[in-house]
């Protein structure tokens, strides 16, 4: 059969197409944007882009896409810079960043990689390439998105914090809600009180000792946050000699319970102000006054305070005879243990 009669070849296999997936690209070159966006909307993602970094910063706070395919250099703005700047915040730190450069020599590979990059496409730019290398980054972030999901719809809670600097490397939608709601917490930094706690358990786990839970209370609320090793070993402790760091990371999981029925009860039968109910719970729990104060962030002379008004309320002398007093009036109640 001559070559001219020969059957065309089949087009190429397409790449999976996108469900509507929004993308974020950032150069400062029109004919790079004008390329790579006819090419990511036929594949079927929806399109933004951006010329410099700022921009680009606001509309990835806006529209939290699923990738952003970001220029490495930019005037003003560097996309090293733009790229620390999302991984710093806790609303953008999920989203994949994959670089787009002509720079191929080490330094600035190892760059990209250190400013939150997790690849990189060289220019001139392929699209199919580049749409390859999108759509493997966007299925493991959409993998983990889903996880963390998951854990927030059982209630688990779950951030990740580096111990030597307190910076929360990530955290589910819940963690973030109970962070901002128990401490104020707002932003890439754990709050402090979590941080010194941190550091309290790894430090005694690298004395072999057991750690212990931080419990915190709001009202009738309390938050319980336990510590995990990432890699299920306690990290070794620094080195005094050579100034190191621990860069361990920590999975911690908070979970929280709701006991305001059981406040109400005990302020009903006992005439106790909120506050004072609060302070009871817990020494009924077997707290001492610092413990408490902890808790509830009160200082432990406070907590005295209030204890010396519980105690003529309930018609008792000691802690102990309180603790048993409200623990048999709540079960009578049918209201669970504390």
């Amino acid at each position: 059969m001559p070559p001219d009669d020969l059957p065309p070849l089949p087009p190429p296999a397409p790449l999976a197409q996108a469900t509507g997936e929004v993308v974020l690209i950032v150069d400062d070159v029109p004919d790079n944007l004008s390329l790579l966006h006819d090419a990511l909307d036929e594949a079927g993602y929806t399109v933004l882009v951006a010329t410099d970094g700022p921009s680009a910063l606001a509309r990835a706070r806006q529209a939290r896409p699923a990738i952003v395919l970001l220029d490495a250099m930019m005037p003003g703005m560097d996309g090293f810079e733009v790229a620390r700047q999302l991984k710093a915040s806790p609303e953008t730190a999920a989203i994949p960043i994959v670089f787009m450069t002509a720079l191929t020599e080490t330094e600035h590979v190892v760059a990209a990689f250190a400013a939150g990059g997790v690849d990189y496409v060289t220019k001139p730019l392929q699209p199919r390439e580049v749409l390859a290398r999108m759509a493997a980054h966007t299925h493991t972030a959409r993998v983990q998105r889903q996880a963390r999901n998951a854990l927030d719809a059982f209630g688990h809670a779950t951030l990740v914090v580096r111990a030597s600097d307190g910076r929360l490397l990530w955290q589910t939608a819940l963690a973030r809600s109970l962070l901002r709601d128990y401490f104020g917490s707002e932003g890439s930094a754990a709050p402090v009180p979590l941080i010194d706690w941190l550091r309290r358990q790894t430090d005694a786990l690298a004395r072999g000792e057991e750690p212990q839970v931080l419990v915190c209370g709001r009202g009738g609320r309390r938050l319980t946050l336990a510590l995990h090793a990432m890699s299920g070993e306690a990290p070794a402790e620094p080195s005094a000699e050579d100034g190191d760091e621990d860069e361990s990371e920590w999975l911690i999981v908070a979970s929280e319970v709701d006991d305001a029925a059981v406040l109400d009860a005990m302020m009903q039968a006992f005439r106790l102000t909120a506050r004072e109910a609060e302070v009871l719970y817990w020494v009924a729990k077997g707290k001492t006054n610092r413990d408490v104060g902890d808790i509830l962030g009160a200082s432990p002379r406070t907590v005295t305070k209030h204890m010396e008004h519980i105690l003529p309320k309930l018609g008792v002398e000691t802690r102990t005879a309180a603790a048993n007093l409200v623990l048999g009036h709540l079960g009578k109640l049918g209201r669970r243990p504390l």
